[in-house]
């Protein structure tokens, strides 16, 4: 390999790591902020925020590695013309096309992974996202209940919380729980709680050492019970395989299903499915060299204005491949022209520019030579 491919190759991938590294930071504490009020109101498990973090995290990967080339082209091609190294590389008899090939040394191998990302990975890593949370919602109110947290009841009637435990053999410490029905409102505290479950099934909240207050809305009617042991019937969703019912709702998303039951489901939805997971790796190349004619800028002129313009190109094509994708779905487009029409035009806008800069335009005539 030449010394001018090495440097391009170097400086290139050196960008990516840089780039890829910064998405994936961002992206995990934007994340992470989300699932962790999520699992602080209820809606999912706090012991399952970081496997939902991992999987989330690889389903972004495609956009995060296509993004990241695409700044890392870019940025290699500005700096070269910024610090004046691209007269160099033109004086020793090199042009602006002879870029294409180094670029395509980086593009490639990430377009791959890029592919197997969008057709293998991320529809596992969808299904298990679903089947996390919808074990989650099949977890019984008993299951739900966690020191510290108030946690709402599946028909959002009942709403616990609970302290950590004081003595050795209970299951949670001092606990408030509020329940609704038809014609009582009803606020409990205990002192302590343990979860029993009878041999027919049904489960049980057993609260120990406390008080009961019904109030009837509307009414001056108030009622106090004092109890040593009180049990609260608990709701289970969950059927005799609730690993199996996650599973099967899991997959119904068209996201976690495979690219081959995609293709034999063939409707709209499933085929721009198809069409968003064979988009992205071409968008990889696509987006790589396209960069190349947009990083060529003037040295003399400001750089926020080129850079800006090629960012919003590059927003641009994605936004044109979610629209692409709406539109199969809807039926405006078909599937046969909808997978590769915004490429094709992207690929021409990436031909023509790269012949606007290679042109060699005619000198002004001056006034005398008319």
């Amino acid at each position: 390999m030449s010394l001018f491919k090495r440097s391009v190759v170097s400086e290139i991938t050196s960008h990516a790591g840089v780039v890829f590294s910064t998405l994936v930071v961002v992206w995990l504490s934007v994340l992470l902020v989300r699932l962790l009020g999520e699992a602080a109101g209820g809606s999912i498990g706090a012991d399952v925020v970081f496997g939902l973090a991992a999987f989330s995290t690889i389903t972004a990967l495609p956009t995060i590695l296509a993004v990241a080339l695409f700044i890392a082209v870019l940025t290699t091609v500005t700096r070269n013309y910024r610090e004046s190294e691209m007269v160099v590389w033109f004086a020793s008899g090199l042009s602006l096309a002879d870029w294409l090939r180094p670029v395509l040394r980086v593009a490639v191998p990430v377009a791959l992974m890029v592919a197997g990302l969008t057709l293998v990975a991320s529809p596992w890593a969808y299904r298990q996202i679903g089947e996390y949370r919808e074990r989650f919602e099949q977890r019984s109110d008993l299951s739900k209940v966690a020191a510290g947290q108030f946690v709402e009841s599946g028909r959002g009637d009942r709403v616990f919380f609970a302290e950590d435990p004081t003595e050795p053999g209970d299951e949670l410490g001092a606990v408030f729980a509020r329940a609704i029905d038809p014609e009582w409102l009803s606020v409990l505290t205990a002192n302590s709680a343990r979860g029993e479950t009878l041999p027919n099934g049904d489960r049980f909240l057993v609260l120990s050492g406390g008080h009961r207050y019904d109030l009837k809305p509307g009414t001056p009617e108030l009622r106090v019970t004092t109890f040593d042991q009180y049990g609260m019937r608990l709701e289970s969703k969950a059927g005799e395989d609730p690993i199996g019912e996650a599973r099967a709702a899991a997959e119904r998303s068209s996201k976690a299903r495979s690219t081959l039951q995609l293709m034999e489901d063939n409707t709209n939805s499933s085929w721009s499915q198809v069409m968003w997971r064979i988009s992205m790796p071409l968008a990889a190349l696509n987006l790589a060299l396209l960069a190349v004619p947009l990083g060529a800028v003037n040295p003399r002129l400001g750089r926020s204005g080129d850079l800006l313009i090629a960012g919003l190109v590059g927003l641009l094509y994605m936004n044109l491949i979610n629209l692409s994708r709406a539109w199969i779905s809807s039926g405006k487009l078909p599937f046969g022209v909808g997978v590769w029409l915004i490429h094709a035009l992207v690929l021409a806008l990436t031909g023509w520019l790269l012949y606007r800069r290679l042109r060699v335009k005619a000198p002004p005539r001056s006034p005398q030579a008319a």
